[in-house]
């Protein structure tokens, strides 16, 4: 028993607990273990391995043990938590007036207090390591007698003072990003020094500009790297084209959105004379332009990605290289990384090569056409089209049944006016034409990242996956909870996980909460990353799995595109070496994270230009979040979320219900649960802090 707590507490030095939590988490149930336990608490109290604080005991920590983390502000309330470096220390809970001068995203030290909130340890920040954010992106303005920085950020919960004499021509209603932030006093706001004019508050250009900088995106190339992409030629040698497999009479092509300016995949079927299907899935051979050392490779190893904001792309390649050269564009000769697939008509893979090719791709498809052809049978190259329809469908089948989730987030499409104003909102429909091409592409990744894998006494190739965790136990059981409380049953005990996810969210299909189900339920998932070291796919249900199908606009496919030919070749001396790998997957994990943050902020700045003059209108809405100081809601038709605030409900005061995720109304006895239907008036657009206001009509 004694080395079970000892075990359990060196494991969480942070716990804080009463001697029945020890219990639980240790599985003592009968009275004779529980008084042992006691007397063991008693015992490592009197050893000074753990203290006593009223009730609850703790670890006890050497006046030299420093904890480190970094402080992430909570949004609409004066309190955040500091993440410990100490992966395995829960968060700590910082009250307001124990933030002291830190600002989000600051790394601070971190002192533990008496007395606990929620499931977290109380502390205070006793000093600032080192400051977050470089700087920090807002619109200047000026009360009487000074100028200060309104930020675009609601996590930064002060006003940024900035003197006379470091506007550095910044007027008052720009867009500026201010630097050299310095707080040392509490009683007084930070202050900081005006680095850059991103132009007027609330233009395109401004906005666009702001949201990289927030998400510390460079939205311009380096001149090195544009006269480098001008020296390449749009020529491609005869001798180049000599060491290819020639694909330019074949029938190619491609289908994208409708917008798309980069075209990186193209597809090709032919049925060969034993009845089986070769599938060609041929793509842009970036690795060919852009080789290690240059600066336009170092540049979009930084890069790591392509970033699309609404009606703006920011690109990984210069345009010459992402739209023009590398682009699979119709009518044009191209170099191309081709996967080759023989595969049955119960979609068996029976073999499969890898080659690089050079293509002429004979139609550039919309999914809107290809939709048209899959629907009526007829079209250009209609044959081909329902041919590759036919086959995506069969693998979709198979891939499901093996144990694939297929989770659904909507998306939505902004139609913009030549200003970049929003006109028009409306939720992105999922067909069969964007399925054809998602598993066509799911399977070259597959094939290649298997092709890599050691055969018997052969070394190990370093390489780059994309890799998904099993889900965390305790999240998977609180997802369970929580679909119970919607009336839907998933069971977190079974040992096939991903065949009961997919079949809830089959069940959930097309109904209004299926939005909450879906984000939830993505939330309890481990995130998918980059990584050398190969644990599989969980949620496709992939054993081998990596990024090769889009090099124009993620560095990882481009690195595997290198990686692969020089094993092909066995050219094992200009292989990436597995430090280098290492380096790529962290690069490009953390600027993904960032890539979709900023996208994610682009969708929302869009939604709130567009609903700014809807004040006073009733939208249909879904609950999709419950916190203690109101209630966050989606709109069904825009996807836009807001808050209703129980500070605006005048007739009723709500209590937060964690444990039921509801709200219940004192005076009404109204019950709100997240996914529960609403209808909610718009009371309060609020572009500067980025906030949609609602009340309930119910």
């Amino acid at each position: 028993m004694k080395k079970e707590i000892k075990a359990l507490f060196a494991k969480s030095p942070g716990l804080n607990m009463k001697a029945k939590e020890i219990a639980k988490k240790l599985d003592v149930v009968d009275e004779h273990s529980y008084a042992e336990l006691k007397h063991f608490l008693f015992k490592l109290t009197e050893e000074c391995f753990l203290e006593k604080q009223g009730k609850r005991y703790q670890l006890v920590r050497a006046a030299s043990d420093k904890l480190i983390g970094t402080l992430q502000i909570v949004k609409e309330g004066d309190f955040g938590f500091v993440t410990l470096k100490e992966g395995n220390l829960k968060d700590v809970f910082i009250p307001g007036k124990n933030l002291s001068t830190a600002l989000d995203g600051d790394i601070v030290e971190v002192e533990l207090v008496d007395g606990k909130r929620g499931k977290n340890v109380e502390g205070k920040i006793i000093n600032i390591i080192e400051r977050g954010r470089k700087e920090i992106i807002g619109v200047l303005k000026k009360n009487k007698s000074s100028y200060f920085l309104a930020s675009d950020d609601d996590k930064i919960h002060r006003e940024i003072y900035i003197h006379n004499d470091n506007l550095h021509g910044a007027k008052v209603g720009d867009k500026v990003a201010v630097t050299n932030i310095e707080w040392k006093t509490k009683s007084l706001n930070p202050e900081g020094i005006v680095k850059e004019v991103l132009g007027k508050a609330g233009s395109y250009d401004a906005e666009i500009a702001s949201i990289a900088r927030e998400f510390n995106i460079a939205y311009k190339f380096p001149k090195s790297v544009l006269k480098e992409a001008e020296q390449i030629s749009d020529v491609i040698p005869p001798a180049e084209i000599k060491k290819r497999t020639d694909l330019r009479n074949k029938t190619i092509i491609t289908i994208d959105p409708e917008d798309a300016k980069d075209f990186d995949d193209a597809v090709s079927v032919d049925i060969l004379d034993n009845g089986n299907y070769r599938v060609g899935i041929h793509i842009a051979d970036v690795s060919h332009y852009v080789q290690p050392g240059t600066a336009i490779y170092n540049e979009a190893l930084e890069r790591g990605t392509s970033v699309y904001l609404v009606g703006k792309v920011i690109p990984m390649l210069p345009e010459k290289l992402s739209n023009r050269i590398c682009s699979l564009v119709p009518n044009e000769d191209r170099l191309t990384y081709s996967v080759f697939v023989e595969l049955t008509k119960l979609s068996k893979i029976v073999d499969y090569q890898i080659e690089k090719s050079i293509i002429n791709s004979k139609r550039r498809f919309t999914y809107e056409e290809v939709q048209e052809i899959i629907e009526t049978g007829t079209g250009d190259f209609a044959y081909e089209i329902t041919l590759l329809n036919k086959i995506s469908k069969s693998l979709r089948a198979k891939r499901m049944k093996k144990g694939s989730i297929n989770f659904f987030s909507p998306e939505v499409v902004f139609k913009l006016d030549q200003d970049g104003v929003p006109v028009e909102i409306k939720i992105k429909e999922v067909r069969e034409s964007h399925n054809l091409i998602e598993e066509l592409m799911l399977l070259a990744n597959q094939i290649v990242a298997e092709h890599v894998q050691p055969k018997q006494n052969k070394i190990i190739v370093p390489f780059v996956y994309r890799i998904h965790d099993l889900p965390d136990k305790e999240k998977i059981t609180e997802f369970a909870r929580f679909v119970r409380s919607l009336g839907y049953h998933f069971d977190p005990n079974a040992a096939n996980k991903s065949k009961q996810f997919q079949a809830l969210l089959d069940e959930v299909k097309g109904s209004e909460e299926e939005a909450v189900v879906n984000e939830i339920a993505i939330r309890s998932m481990a995130k998918a990353i980059y990584s050398t070291q190969n644990i599989g796919h969980y949620g496709l249900g992939f054993k081998y799995y990596t990024h090769f199908t889009s090099p124009i606009r993620r560095f990882p496919d481009l690195a595997v595109h290198l990686t692969i030919h020089n094993y092909i070749v066995k050219n094992s001396e200009k292989n990436l070496s597995l430090e280098e790998l290492e380096e790529i997957c962290d690069n490009a994990s953390a600027k993904e994270r960032s890539a979709v943050s900023a996208e994610r902020q682009s969708v929302k700045l869009k939604q709130l230009e567009f609903l700014k003059g809807k004040v006073g209108q009733v939208f249909h809405a879904v609950i999709s979040g419950i916190m203690h100081f109101g209630i966050f809601v989606e709109l069904s038709s825009t996807l836009a979320e807001g808050l209703i605030k129980f500070r605006d409900i005048q007739d009723d005061y709500f209590t937060y219900d964690e444990k039921n995720y509801c709200v219940v109304g004192k005076r009404s006895k109204k019950r709100y649960r997240l996914g529960d239907k609403v209808n909610v008036q718009l009371i309060r657009v609020d572009e500067e802090r980025r906030e949609i206001d609602f009340v309930l009509t119910d």
